[in-house]
């Protein structure tokens, strides 16, 4: 769902496990209280809460992000029917989001190949 050119405007995701709402904030540029309220909105959207109610959210969280924040903000989808088109293309998107994954792990291979060349 997240098309390479919406991509290309947003920042690449760290290989971190964890980033926290300040951070998806950043990568996804959605502001924190529209990532809280797309928790209640979408329910494949859930990050893992530690103390005090804390969100960890992990890589495939961030992907999922993205693709709403394409959905409702570049393709004009509304909450709900972004919710159909999630719900309804679930193997589909996760064979996006696992080339996206290998496409930036190889990207970020060849910069390493590179700084090593160097």
């Amino acid at each position: 769902m997240l098309e390479p050119s919406n991509n290309d405007q947003l920042p690449t995701i760290p290989g971190k496990r964890y980033f926290t709402i300040g951070e998806v904030s950043d990568l996804c540029d959605v502001k924190p209280h529209v990532l809280r309220y797309w928790e209640q909105e979408f329910p494949n959207l859930s990050p893992v809460k530690r103390r005090g109610n804390r969100r960890y959210y992990q890589r495939q969280d961030v992907l999922i992000i993205r693709q709403i924040r394409s959905l409702l903000y570049d393709q004009g989808f509304t909450i709900g029917g972004a919710r159909q088109r999630l719900t309804g293309d679930d193997a589909r998107e996760e064979a996006t989001q696992v080339r996206q994954i290998i496409d930036q792990t190889v990207g970020e291979l060849e910069e390493l190949l590179q700084v090593l060349k160097a």
